[in-house]
C-alpha cells in the first residue's frame, strides 16, 4: 500500500497538470481511505473538475470535495484617498 503522503502528492500534481484543471492551490489530506480537498475556485464547474480528476487518480479512496466556490465580481467604485 502507497503511503498518504505520496497519494496526496500524486494528486495534487494531477490537479495542477491535469488539462481540465491546471489548479495549484488545492490542498490535498488523506486519512485512512479518505480524500479531502480543500481550496478556493472560481467556479462550481471548476470545484466539480477537480474533484473528479482527484477521485479518477485514487479511485480507491472517498473523496470528499470540500473546496469553497468564490464569487468574483466586477470592481466597484474607485476608492479616493485624501
Amino acid at each position: 500500500m502507497e503511503a498518504p503522503q505520496y497519494v496526496a502528492a500524486r494528486v495534487q500534481q494531477a490537479l495542477a497538470e491535469d488539462g481540465r484543471t491546471h489548479e495549484l492551490g488545492i490542498r490535498v489530506d488523506i486519512r485512512g481511505d479518505q480524500l479531502f480537498l480543500r481550496g478556493q475556485v472560481s467556479g462550481a464547474e471548476q470545484r466539480e473538475r477537480l474533484g473528479q480528476v482527484a477521485h479518477e487518480v485514487a479511485p480507491e479512496l472517498h473523496v470528499h470535495n470540500e473546496i469553497n466556490v468564490v464569487e468574483a465580481s466586477a470592481p466597484g467604485e474607485d476608492e479616493h484617498l485624501d
